[in-house]
């Protein structure tokens, strides 16, 4: 019986740490970012170029997914205010897949956005490569991040810690309850993982 109690006093503490850990980490991540997302085309200072983080084009159904849509309305909005003169398109070439011609095409014929001021990055795997590889290839450190608000901060978090003088804009949230919750649990925890490694100078997969 002793041995039972014991074991259930080391769950409740683990479970304990855990929380705190997560808890920890995410104000971190909101401490390091405070100030530096908008929502507002007019409040937003400035920036050489906008990094737009990648996303599929459309959904498992075949339908066009929101959150990119969102994200190329937020950038060409930028651009068409005079907030950036460029913008990265950064996300995930493979074969029979291609992420950032999709946004670069939408860019230009949907939201009237000059093709030679688009540059493509067809490595930004994840997050932490879409800004390591802005810094590091493309000599871009005065960027406008652009993706959902749930997302610029872990964006933010990365290009802070990387010597960025990083901005979020935050595109249009997809206002159905299940993405909005299922998003924002997500990125609690990835926030954690991204503290984590951080921490211990690993770089993200």
């Amino acid at each position: 019986m002793r041995i039972i109690k014991n074991i259930f006093k080391l769950i409740i503490i683990s479970l304990e740490l855990f929380f705190l850990l997560i808890c920890l980490c995410n104000i971190w991540v909101f401490g390091v970012t405070n100030g530096r997302t908008y929502n507002k085309i007019s409040k937003i200072p400035p920036r050489e170029i906008a990094l737009v983080l990648g996303t599929s084009p459309r959904m498992r159904s075949g339908i066009s997914n929101p959150y990119f849509t969102k994200r190329m309305d937020a950038a060409a909005l930028l651009y068409h205010h005079g907030k950036i003169k460029k913008i990265i398109v950064s996300g995930e070439k493979s074969k029979g897949y291609n992420e950032p011609a999709a946004m670069k095409n939408y860019l230009i014929y949907q939201e009237g956005v000059p093709e030679d001021i688009i540059i493509e990055d067809p490595k930004g795997f994840n997050t932490y490569q879409s800004i390591l590889r802005c810094k590091d290839v493309y000599k871009k450190k005065n960027v406008i991040i652009v993706s959902q608000g749930f997302h610029n901060l872990r964006a933010l978090f990365f290009a802070r810690n990387n010597s960025m003088n990083a901005l979020g804009f935050d595109a249009q949230d997809v206002s159905k309850p299940e993405s909005f919750y299922r998003n924002q649990s997500r990125e609690i925890i990835a926030r954690v993982v991204a503290v984590v490694y951080f921490l211990l100078g690993i770089s993200p997969d």
